[in-house]
Parts: C-alpha cells; sequence; structure tokens
C-alpha cells in the first residue's frame, strides 16, 4: 500500500558557517509531493515556521512521472549530487541553491533542520529539549501502532493481531488527549509529535481504510477525542492549507494493488470540513 525510495542523500544543516551546509536565509530550497506523507509532514511544517520566503518551496505533481517513479523536475539535482546516478528521482528534496546540489532527502532530517536551524522568534519550538523523549516514543506510535499496523491489517493475508494493535495503539492516544492540559499531545502548545500525528490520521482514514473491514473503520472511528482533535488541526492554515486530497487519492491508486474491503465506504470524517479553531500556536 505505501510506494517509498530509500533516502539516498542524508546530509545536515549546522548552524556554524564554517560548515558545509550552514543556516543561510535564501540558500535552500525545497521540492514536495503533497501526495506523500513525508513530505506532507515537511510542508505543515514549513508553514507552521513560516519559511515561504527563506526557503522556497516547489509542489511536484501527485504521481511521479518517470518509469522508474520519481520525478523529471528533480533529475538534475539529484545527477548534480552523485555522478552517473540511475536511481528514482523522488521527493522530498532539500536543495542547496549555491550549488544545485541535493543537502538531504531523507524526511526526518529535514524536519528537524528546519524546526530547529530556521525557526524564527516567532515561531513555535516544534523540539522542545524537555520533550525530546516523548516525540520520539510518539513518533514510534505513529509509524508502527498505527501506520504499519493499518497495513498490516489491511493485507489479503491479515495479520491476525495487527488490528488489535492498531486499535491499542489509537486508545493510548485517545486517552492523552482526553486528559486535561491543553488541545495539544503535549500540553498547551503545538510540537513535532502534533504534526506527526495529525499526517498519520490523514494516511488512516484516506488510504488504509480502504483496506479495511466496515466493523474495523467503525471502530477506528469510535474514538472521540482524536477525531475531533484532527478536525482542530485541519482548522489551522499550515494544516488545511497543504492537505490534498484527490492527489493522496491519486498516489494511492496509482501504486496499491491491493483489494478494496468494505470499510472504503465508511468514511471517519469530513476532511473538507474543520473545528473551530479557536486559540493555537
Amino acid at each position: 500500500m505505501s510506494h517509498t525510495a530509500a533516502p539516498q542523500f542524508r546530509g545536515r544543516i549546522f548552524a556554524d558557517a564554517r560548515s558545509g551546509f550552514h543556516a543561510a536565509p535564501h540558500r535552500y530550497d525545497l521540492s514536495l509531493s503533497l501526495s506523500c506523507p513525508g513530505c506532507l509532514r515537511i510542508a505543515v511544517t514549513h508553514a507552521l515556521l513560516g519559511l515561504a520566503d527563506s526557503v522556497p518551496l516547489t509542489l511536484l505533481p501527485a504521481v511521479p512521472d518517470r518509469a522508474e517513479g520519481g520525478y523529471s523536475a528533480l533529475h538534475g539535482a539529484y545527477a548534480a549530487t552523485r555522478h552517473g546516478f540511475t536511481g528514482p528521482a523522488v521527493a522530498p528534496v532539500l536543495r542547496d541553491r549555491w550549488t544545485g546540489r541535493i543537502v538531504s532527502n531523507h524526511a526526518p532530517h529535514i524536519l528537524r533542520d528546519l524546526a530547529t536551524r530556521f525557526r524564527g522568534p516567532d515561531a513555535p519550538e516544534l523540539y522542545p529539549a524537555a520533550a525530546e523523549a516523548e516525540i520520539a516514543a510518539l513518533g514510534e506510535l505513529c509509524e508502527n501502532g498505527i501506520n504499519a499496523a493499518a497495513q498490516r491489517a489491511g493485507r489479503r493475508e491479515a495479520d491476525t493481531g495487527a488490528t488489535a494493535e492498531l486499535l491499542a495503539a489509537l486508545d493510548a492516544v485517545e486517552e492523552r488527549l482526553a486528559e486535561p492540559g491543553g488541545p495539544y499531545l503535549l500540553g498547551a502548545r503545538i510540537t513535532a509529535a502534533d504534526v506527526r500525528l495529525w499526517v498519520t490520521l490523514v494516511q488512516l482514514d484516506t488510504v488504509h481504510r480502504w483496506h479495511l473491514g466496515a466493523d474495523t473503520v467503525q471502530r477506528i472511528a469510535d474514538h472521540p477525542w482524536l477525531w475531533t482533535y484532527a478536525r482542530r488541526l485541519l482548522a489551522l492554515p499550515a494544516f488545511h492549507g497543504n492537505l490534498r486530497l484527490e492527489e493522496i487519492h491519486r498516489r494511492h491508486h496509482a501504486h496499491c494493488r491491493g483489494l478494496e474491503a468494505a470499510g472504503a465506504a465508511v468514511q471517519i470524517i469530513d476532511w473538507t470540513a474543520a473545528e473551530p479553531a479557536g486559540s493555537y500556536v
């Protein structure tokens, strides 16, 4: 149900100007396809941090246009970075505009470098030092407890424990969100954990749901705190402004060969609507 090439480049941005890639406004740009969950996380983060001017963003089509699964628009950057490169030129890409070379196509590194090297004084602190362990644990829960478990549950030869694992992960997040303390996972301020969870929920409802039974989808939907939280985040411009439902649909059906199940007809929430935004960030 997924189609993702392994990252080829894992350069980092440093604060020190003596390093190879240092944080300088207008030196770097991003290329993203908003149908890809990793790219969507980067786009939301980029918008939350207000980086439209200092790190320009180019949006790519939902589905790569090259036979090997890459983008023609990115081929030059890949070739400039590695002589004789023949693999797929995939997104995301953080590119050094001074040299034309790719710094990184590894989404976790790009996310952290944007949030820590380019964050302005008025932007949210998405990776607060005191919350590093919690953010990592919630990221693991999203990746393995929700995303990977949903993929296994939706396969033709379904893993019998996958649905239980998925529901247990959703229960854990539901309990956290029901606790007093703030509208976000870690309290009153938005963090990278919220971006990660929200994109995971988008994938769960718009991609994985197509391969799950109707009863399973109904049990997933029976988490009122979780889905109200998803709609509240959807009200924020950084989230709804980067959500491309039709592009996600095209990417999924271009790559997926799984069987459609009854859960496809049971939409959990309306991603075109949102809860009142209230006071955030």
